[in-house]
C-alpha cells in the first residue's frame, strides 16, 4: 500500500517566521513578510535582478510590480523577511512553496536574498538554514532549486548545506547552464 504525500496547506501561520538570527556580530529580526515589507522587498528583488544575480527575470528590463508580486509574494506559502535589528532596515528574505502539484507537492522551493549591505556576515546561511525547519512545518520532505546558475555563488553554501546537483539544463537563459538542486530534509 503506498502513503500520499501531499504538503500541508498553508494552515500553519507564519509565527515559524518570528526568530532573531545572528550572523557574525549582526543581529536580524526574522519576520512574516507583511503588506509593509512589499515595497522594500519589490526595490530589493528589482536591484536583483538588475544585476543579473540569480534570477530568471530579464536584467535589461525594470521590474514590474505585476510580475514581481506573481513571482515572489502570490505564490508562496510562506515568506519572511530579515530586517536589521540596528535599523529595521530589510537585510534579506526568503519566499517558498511547493515545487510541483499533486504526488510533488511534498517538495519545497524557496528563493533567497541578501541586500549588498548586509552580504558577508552569514545571514543567507542562517536564511537558508531557517528555510529547512519551516518547511519541516509545511509537510514538505524535500528541497529542490530549479534555477540556479553557474556563477551563482550561493552554489557552494547549498552544496555545504548538503544539496547535489541533480540536474543541469544546458544554455537555457541567455547561454549560461542552470543547474537543479536537491535535499532531503
Amino acid at each position: 500500500m503506498s502513503v500520499k504525500r501531499t504538503a500541508r496547506q498553508p494552515t500553519i501561520t507564519s509565527q515559524l517566521c518570528y526568530k532573531r538570527l545572528v550572523a557574525d556580530a549582526d543581529s536580524y529580526d526574522l519576520l512574516p513578510t507583511a503588506p509593509s515589507d512589499h515595497a522594500d522587498l519589490h526595490a530589493a528583488f528589482a536591484t536583483i535582478v538588475a544585476k543579473d544575480e540569480g534570477y530568471p527575470q530579464f536584467p535589461g528590463a525594470p521590474l514590474m510590480w505585476e510580475d514581481f508580486e506573481a513571482y515572489w509574494l502570490r505564490s508562496a506559502t510562506v515568506g519572511c523577511v530579515a530586517r536589521a535589528k540596528a535599523d529595521g532596515a530589510l537585510a534579506g528574505a526568503f519566499t517558498m512553496k511547493p515545487n510541483g502539484v499533486g504526488r510533488a507537492g511534498h517538495v519545497a522551493n524557496a528563493g533567497y536574498f541578501v541586500v549588498d549591505s548586509h552580504r558577508g556576515v552569514g545571514l543567507g546561511e542562517r536564511l537558508v538554514l531557517h528555510s529547512f525547519e519551516v518547511a519541516r512545518a509545511h509537510g514538505f520532505d524535500a528541497m529542490q532549486y530549479n534555477f540556479v546558475f553557474a556563477d551563482n555563488p550561493a552554489r557552494r553554501l547549498y552544496e555545504r548545506l548538503g544539496f547535489r546537483v541533480v540536474g543541469e539544463v544546458p544554455a537555457v537563459i541567455d547561454g549560461k547552464p542552470v543547474f537543479i538542486y536537491w535535499r532531503k530534509l
